[in-house]
This record gives structure tokens, C-alpha cells and sequence, in this order.
């Protein structure tokens, strides 16, 4: 919860009111760690909001943060609060490594073994093997359905839209160079903020970004799931990382009382479902029953953030869009959806270079849709993500 205090310290204290004035906080979070369960309620005491804050923690895989926002939009709503704080937090470095099941296994016949009988036929039994580790974090990126990890997953429907190696490098190598250039031209200022460890070391920037790297870098790496041909590396995937995002969301009451300036209107938001083995495409889904509810089409979206969970996922979506036995069969289109132009798309980088703490990412890129339409003086803007276990969402904001 570091980060979710040190995220929402400096957002805390630009406001008006006190931080026990919201009604409530939510917090998407994924890997929740045995010493801060709910830490939705942890994050919100330790951030002074009173001992009276209640605060519950929401959990979908990649769309937790965005899934925060949308329980406090529809509460606001519901006109059952006024003001709440929203966020994700992620701490993926902390992911743990657990006992391998054969180890459990075992251990759990020797604990119970009664006699010195049964405790010596469960050391016989006992093979090293079963002291090895496994990183939680590699259990719960594989979908316990399907039995296909989410770089598989990938590497499926790159198959299936014909996605090439070369083209999903020079997607991660673009992402990249826009989150360089964002980051020195200051479109992040103002959205990210300073972390500072508990040894005093300042991180002023995230640094997973390559500004250096080339497709002929990118072009040497071994695949990571489907060797040796596949389409995933590790230099086309998002990244392993840790972070925290926060949203204000308040009612027009409360922008009033307080004298808020708000950054953007949420329209409506929706959530779909598919095959897991193929969850990669739930952006497809959610995104055009959305836009299909209020009578939009593609060109209506003046910006899109489109969580880079692998660059063969987002083209593979692309792709999707322009099919039209896709459009027709699945998305129940007369025609193709259409084209996303590039410059409508993740303008500023995304997870291949900033990182996918997946409980913080769908906070994140809301908040940064927001920001990136108010910088470019656009309108309307949709935010989206695949999430693991078959599942896609989306949220449509407007610039106030």
C-alpha cells in the first residue's frame, strides 16, 4: 500500500475538502498480500480519511481499476453518495511464491500423520521436488480453465488475425517511442507523481520505458510462449510492474458545493465475456456495445486507450475491427466497424513500455484518457482492456 499512500497523498491535499469528507473509498487491487487484506481499508487510513471511511476492495483481473470507477460512477448515480475516492494498486514485485500442490500435499499427510509409523512412511514418500517454489505470479497469470497462460492466449488470436512478428514489434517499438516523448515533452506532468522508497531514494520517472531500443533489438529476442515460432517476447509484452492510480469522482452536487473542476464526464461504461482462450479480444466487445447504446460510431471517438497487454493483442483487436465475418458473426455488424488510426490510439505509450500493474491499469488509463483529450483539445474518448478469464471492458468519458 506504499504506493496507493504516496499516490494519494499529493491528490488528497490539492483538494478543497478534508479527506474525511468522501463517502467512501474503493480500491481495485489483483495479488492482495496477506498482511493488508482489504487494502482499500488500509490505504484509506493510512491516507487520514477518518476511522469512520468505509472502503472495500474489487477484485476482475485487469479491469480492477477500472472496475472501481464504475462501482463509484453508478453509486454516485444511484445518488447513494456524492463524493468517492477510486483507484487501483499493484505491487507485482511482491508477488509470493507458494508451496508446489504435491508439496502441500505432503506436508499436509505428515502434520497429520498420528503415530511414528505414519510419519516415517510420509518421509519416505518425500522428494526434493517438493521443496521447490512456484511464483505465484505465474499460476495466476494462467487461466485455470483453459490451462493457456495470457501470453498463449496472445499468440492465439495473433494467429487466428494473421499477426506478424515484425509487425508487433514495431507496435512495442512505437510504444516506446511515445512514452519517451511524452515524458520529456511533459504530458505526464500533473499525472504522475515522485515515489519515494522508505530509504529516501527519489523515482522521478517510470523507467521501463527503452527510448534506445530498435526493431533489430527487439527482432533477437526468443519467444516467451510458443518457441520457436512464436509472435510474444518479452520485448512486445507489457511489463512486470508495480504501481497505484487514484480518481476523484463526485456528483454535480458535489462540484458545486466544493467549487470542483472537473476533468471530464463518465458517460457509461460496459462489460463483456467471451472464451478465456481468446480473452485477448473482449475489447472488441464491450467497446462496440457501448458506443452501440448511444448511437456512435467509430469516428464519433476522438481518442482511445486500449490497455497494451501484449502489441499481438491490440493489433489482433485491430484487426478484429476491419473483419467483417468478425463484425458480422460476433459483433452482429452489418459491416466492419472500421479502422482505428494509430494517432486516435494509446497516443502517449501504454503497458508494453509503462508497465501493467493489472490491478492499477484500467484506473490508469481512464485517468490518462481524460488528460489526453484535455491536452489536445478533443471530446470523447473510450477506454478498454482484455481482462483474464474472458472477460473485456470499457468506459466513455467526455471532456466537460
Amino acid at each position: 500500500m506504499d504506493l496507493a499512500v504516496q499516490c494519494g497523498r499529493p491528490l488528497l491535499a490539492r483538494q478543497p475538502f478534508s479527506p474525511d469528507s468522501f463517502d467512501k473509498v474503493i480500491l481495485g487491487c489483483v495479488n492482495v498480500i496477506a498482511d493488508e487484506m482489504n487494502p482499500a481499508r488500509v490505504a484509506a487510513l493510512r491516507l487520514g480519511m477518518g476511522d469512520a471511511m468505509p472502503a472495500f476492495t474489487v477484485q476482475i483481473n485487469c479491469g480492477s481499476g477500472m472496475q472501481s470507477i464504475d462501482t463509484a460512477f453508478r453509486t454516485i448515480q444511484s445518488g447513494k453518495a456524492n463524493l468517492i475516492l477510486a483507484g487501483g494498486a499493484e505491487a507485482l514485485s511482491h508477488a509470493p511464491l507458494v508451496w508446489p500442490q504435491e508439496g502441500a500435499a505432503w506436508f499436509g499427510r505428515f502434520a497429520f500423520a498420528k503415530t511414528w509409523f505414519e510419519k516415517l512412511a510420509a518421509l519416505r514418500a518425500f522428494k526434493m521436488r517438493m521443496l521447490q517454489p512456484v511464483i505465484g505470479l505465474e499460476r495466476g497469470l494462467t487461466d485455470p480453465v483453459t490451462q493457456l497462460n495470457m501470453g498463449q492466449t496472445a499468440e492465439k488470436i495473433g494467429h487466428i488475425f494473421n499477426i506478424s512478428r515484425e509487425a508487433a514489434d514495431a507496435y512495442a517499438l512505437e510504444s516506446h517511442q511515445r512514452l519517451s516523448k511524452a515524458q520529456k515533452n511533459g504530458a505526464l506532468s500533473g499525472e504522475v507523481v515522485p515515489a519515494v522508497s522508505r530509504d529516501g531514494e527519489l523515482y522521478d520517472h517510470d523507467d521501463g520505458v527503452r527510448p534506445d531500443t530498435s526493431i533489430e533489438r527487439l527482432a533477437r529476442l526468443r519467444p516467451a510462449f510458443e518457441r520457436p515460432y512464436g509472435r510474444v517476447t518479452p520485448g512486445n509484452s507489457s511489463q512486470i510492474t508495480d504501481g497505484a492510480s487514484w480518481v476523484v469522482l463526485a456528483s454535480e452536487a458535489a462540484v458545486k458545493k466544493h467549487k470542483l473542476t472537473p476533468l471530464a464526464r463518465i458517460v457509461d461504461s460496459e462489460w463483456s465475456a467471451l472464451d478465456p482462450s481468446i480473452m485477448g479480444l473482449g475489447p472488441t466487445l464491450c467497446s462496440t456495445a457501448l458506443l452501440q447504446r448511444h448511437e456512435l460510431t467509430r469516428g464519433d471517438i476522438h481518442l482511445w486507450e486500449l490497455n497494451e497487454a501484449f502489441a499481438a493483442q491490440v493489433l489482433a483487436c485491430l484487426a478484429a475491427w476491419e473483419d467483417a465475418d468478425y463484425c458480422r458473426e460476433v459483433l452482429g455488424l452489418d459491416k466492419p466497424f472500421g479502422r482505428i488510426e494509430r494517432n486516435r490510439l494509446n497516443v502517449d505509450g501504454g503497458a508494453i513500455s509503462l508497465g501493467h500493474p493489472v490491478g492499477t491499469s484500467g484506473n490508469r488509463i481512464v485517468l490518462h484518457l481524460m488528460n489526453a483529450m484535455r491536452k489536445r483539445g478533443q471530446k470523447r474518448g473510450v477506454a478498454t482492456e482484455c481482462i483474464g478469464g474472458g472477460l473485456g471492458g470499457a468506459m466513455l468519458v467526455e471532456v466537460v
